[in-house]
């Protein structure tokens, strides 16, 4: 079957396609052949070696697609059954090829009402905002949200939840030309500027309060302004570091206003109940149009690294997806 295997750690140009020996199901896991794979950042960061990854190895984390086998001890009604996968994380044989093995652990039922398309959009990335939202942050009504990366598919899943949540939301970003997308799916755009200027914004935005909460994927290089930008009792959730690690943070430096500082992370345990009432609610949020996924590209697999290169610009706005050779 085909497959984008890594035989090297570097830029996009080690994922190639290559022909790999068919995959088959073992003990709890399903066989699922892949319509569309998600592409996100997370799987630049192991192409680059940003990990303790052994070579060789397929990327990709999120897939939507049709069980096509099934291992032992699991139900054979699942056969035939359109599913998302949200995996696998520590696996070597992932989402980017023509089918994945995959742990019944990992997979969503997905609606009849939803297409391959948007589940594979929204299930990983909708997944990490719903649980930033609703888990980490605790979001309620009447709150101020700061959304970093707020163009991108996390962030703009992220400002949509948020809204639902009733709370009010700023969207950050560097680029100007991503303000339209920003303020779209409801959030007040903010453009951080090189000097840091953009705490003022902020502030100025809540009346010199502050905002109750802030999502930072990018770490490094807005962590000292996302600390600057809370509220008394406010929350700072990392989540990424696209802008680098950030730095460890002073318990002494957060008494003043009663800060607290914390990270979210995927692939946690959250017991599998709690995941599953997850996907149904993004995924019922999808159907009734109250969450949209942007979808900013679809690229063939064997143009994998067009993806990557796209995606590490900055230049994408919402999602990116690979299309596999299976009819939709």
């Amino acid at each position: 079957m085909r497959a984008i295997v890594v035989r090297e750690f570097g830029g996009p140009e080690v994922l190639r396609l290559e022909s790999v020996p068919s995959r088959s199901p073992g003990e709890g896991q399903v066989l699922v052949d892949v319509v569309y794979a998600g592409v996100n950042f997370t799987d630049t960061e192991r192409r680059r070696g940003l990990s303790d990854r052994q070579l060789p190895w397929t990327p990709g984390i999120e897939a939507a697609g049709t069980v096509t086998a099934v291992g032992r001890d699991v139900p054979a009604p699942l056969l035939g059954r359109r599913v998302a996968v949200a995996g696998p994380h520590g696996e070597q044989s992932g989402t980017y090829a023509a089918s994945v093995a995959v742990s019944v652990a990992r997979i969503h039922p997905i609606p009849e009402e939803l297409s391959f398309e948007t589940a594979a959009a929204v299930t990983s990335q909708g997944l990490t905002a719903y649980h930033l939202i609703h888990t980490a942050g605790s979001v309620r009504a009447g709150q101020t949200v700061l959304v970093h990366a707020a163009a991108g598919g996390v962030g703009q899943l992220a400002v949509q939840l948020a809204r639902l949540a009733g709370a009010r939301v700023l969207g950050a970003t560097s680029r100007a030309a991503k303000t339209d997308a920003i303020a779209a799916v409801g959030a007040e755009p903010v453009v951080l500027d090189t000097e840091g200027r953009w705490v003022d914004t902020v502030r100025r935005a809540t009346g010199g309060k502050g905002v109750d909460l802030v999502l930072d994927s990018v770490g490094a290089r807005t962590q000292a302004g996302s600390l600057a930008s809370l509220a008394a009792f406010g929350h700072l959730v990392h989540y990424g570091s696209a802008g680098g690690p950030p730095k460890p943070v002073d318990p002494e430096a957060l008494y003043d206003l009663s800060l607290k500082v914390s990270s979210y992370w995927l692939w946690t345990p959250h017991g599998e109940q709690r995941m599953a009432e997850a996907a149904r609610a993004i995924f019922g949020l999808a159907i009734a149009g109250d969450l949209r996924a942007q979808v900013d590209a679809v690229y063939p697999l064997d143009q994998a690294s067009e993806a990557h290169r796209r995606l590490e610009s900055g230049a994408s706005t919402g999602k990116l997806l690979l299309r596999m050779d299976q009819e939709v």
